[in-house]
């Protein structure tokens, strides 16, 4: 599944309760992190649920490219965690860094509901993503 499914799917979903069990379900669908990966240096400061990001640059085209893997302990951030990395994952490192996941989620129409907690998660999931690309482009 896609990014563009996944909009696709939440443009035909009117209900929130709905919209939020759908994030719910793209949690689950998740790889599961590898135990490895759930370490201090994966872990994303910010959340007030745990939450793991563990990203690998690739560079078999030369230009760095970032695929991501994550988790969290929590249903509806497990469910966001989801969407970044099938919207970003496997992209150049410079497509991530001019990114503005934020206009994602607002056009997907979640971002108005995201308690003040979980919009500041997202934000520190969104900003660990944009470093992450703008450090594997300083390394050349």
């Amino acid at each position: 599944m896609s990014v563009e499914d996944i909009i696709g799917d939440f443009e035909l979903i009117d209900d929130w309760e709905q919209r939020l069990h759908y994030v719910i379900e793209l949690g689950r669908d998740l790889p599961a992190l590898p135990e490895d990966l759930r370490c201090e240096a994966n872990k994303v400061q910010g959340c007030a649920s745990q939450v793991w990001l563990a990203t690998r640059v690739e560079r078999a085209t030369g230009q760095p490219v970032l695929v991501f893997q994550g988790d969290s302990d929590a249903h509806i951030v497990k469910g966001l965690v989801a969407i970044l990395i099938k919207a970003y994952s496997g992209l150049p490192a410079a497509d991530i860094a001019a990114a503005d996941p934020v206009k994602l989620f607002q056009d997907i129409h979640l971002r108005e509901h995201l308690t003040p907690q979980r919009s500041n998660g997202l934000n520190s999931m969104i900003e660990r993503m944009k470093r992450d690309a703008r450090t594997a482009l300083a390394d050349g």
